[in-house]
């Protein structure tokens, strides 16, 4: 991976885009005149980073651009701004100041839905296992601006991390986050939007396994939550309580966490 800038970037902008290549460990690109075309067969290697002023855009020789962009989250978070329900924060019981784990962060918009609800007290941490993803999310949820304050601070209390859940699972103590959140890349889509589509050749595409689950119960104080399409087999698969929603294409699966014991 290499990142860069867009034209003529302001000083701010390219010293963050070095900060961030030095981080990484990966090469830091000046962009001066060069096309990134020019910069693809120049410098080799599968993607670019372009670090933007408020924003960032992940790019791969002839596939669509990856933009930072909160998306649905976004339209979400400001109902969960203005006092309404999410049938996701809904199923986790997910309330003031819980901490969350998301095993699977993607583009970010499910931590940020966590992040506006849980509020200042809040801990969320966002796992993502793709150098390349992780890099957008990490940069994008640093400099993304929406014009909603609370929703651009949410975005910078995530703690991004560059990791499988598997691994960093097996490394937290027992009962120490409220909620783990799974929501794995779906084999079969059942629509992608134009800003899911372009995720789907970075994504771990793997299948949650039972052991991933095991060890989000151990870790979880309140609740484990999954994502999949309705009716999916992978809930009873992996021990979830499916939350059928009228008319969804989407359920939320629940293991309860139950802490009288």
């Amino acid at each position: 991976m290499i990142i860069t800038t867009g034209d003529r970037p302001l000083t701010e902008v390219a010293a963050r885009a070095e900060r961030l290549a030095e981080r990484l460990d990966v090469p830091y690109v000046p962009r001066g005149n060069l096309s990134m075309k020019k910069i693809f067969s120049r410098y080799g290697g599968d993607e670019v980073l372009v670090v933007l002023l408020e924003g960032v855009r992940l790019l791969r020789p002839d596939r669509p651009q990856l933009q930072f962009h909160p998306s649905m989250g976004f339209v979400r978070a400001k109902r969960v701004l203005k006092g309404e329900g999410d049938p996701m924060l809904d199923s986790a019981g997910m309330a003031s100041g819980d901490s969350v784990l998301d095993c699977t962060a993607g583009l970010g918009s499910d931590s940020l839905l966590f992040a506006v609800r849980g509020g200042e007290g809040s801990c969320v941490t966002a796992l993502e296992s793709s150098l390349p993803l992780y890099a957008l999310l990490a940069e994008g949820m640093a400099s993304y601006t929406s014009g909603i304050e609370e929703v651009d601070t949410a975005l910078r209390r995530i703690n991004v991390v560059n990791s499988d859940h598997q691994s960093y699972l097996a490394n937290l103590p027992d009962s120490s986050v409220d909620i783990v959140y799974f929501d794995p890349m779906f084999r079969e889509p059942l629509e992608d939007s134009a800003a899911i589509s372009p995720l789907r050749a970075y994504a771990n595409r793997a299948s949650l396994s039972l052991e991933s689950v095991l060890a989000a119960v151990r870790v979880a104080r309140k609740a484990v939550v999954l994502k999949e399409k309705r009716g999916s087999g992978e809930f009873s698969r992996l021990g979830f309580e499916e939350q059928l929603r009228p008319g969804a294409k989407t359920s939320y699966g629940v293991i309860r966490i139950d802490q009288r014991s």
